[in-house]
């Protein structure tokens, strides 16, 4: 399989379908963008829960993603290959626990994940290179939505104006 092709058992295989969210890491291009586009509806979903229970959701998220994600990068024989992107999702939602309401701050929730995850500032990137398997996978996408949910608690906390 040439490296960061979208293997056919994608759509397949439950596991590579969940890994790949929900078939959305096999965009041609960005797909860890379009990861996160993804798991914005699903937010959507989840932040209508009580705040101890979202993050009930979102742990229990990791700890599945640790497994599918492992799971799915061995079975493909591609350590965190481009297109699994249920690590995006868990960012994702960790950048919006417990997020203002509306649009503008989901969009800010958005860009300040895809800013952290794409850049990858210390320490994310140590972990990115040096934790393997699905834990690895996740820890720096965890790590990304944690320096964007400080970002963005801190922007909506700060006086306006």
């Amino acid at each position: 399989m040439k490296r960061n092709s979208v293997p056919a058992s994608v759509f397949r295989n439950p596991v590579h379908f969940l890994a790949f969210g929900l078939g959305s890491g096999a965009a041609p291009v960005a797909p860890g963008t379009f990861g996160t586009l993804a798991a914005v509806p699903l937010y959507l979903l989840l932040a209508r829960l009580p705040l101890g229970l979202y993050l009930l959701v979102v742990l229990l998220a990791f700890a599945l993603g640790v497994w599918l994600c492992g799971r799915c990068a061995e079975d493909i024989g591609e350590h965190d290959h481009g297109g699994i992107v249920w690590d995006e999702f868990v960012g994702f939602w960790l950048t919006m626990l417990a997020a203002p309401p509306g649009w503008t701050w989901l969009l800010a929730g958005f860009l300040l994940f895809r800013f952290f995850d794409v850049l990858k500032p210390f320490p994310i990137n140590y972990f990115d290179k040096h934790v393997g398997g699905g834990l690895g996978i996740m820890l720096d996408d965890a790590l990304a939505g944690s320096f964007a949910w400080f970002a963005l608690q801190a922007a909506w906390l700060l006086p306006q104006g």
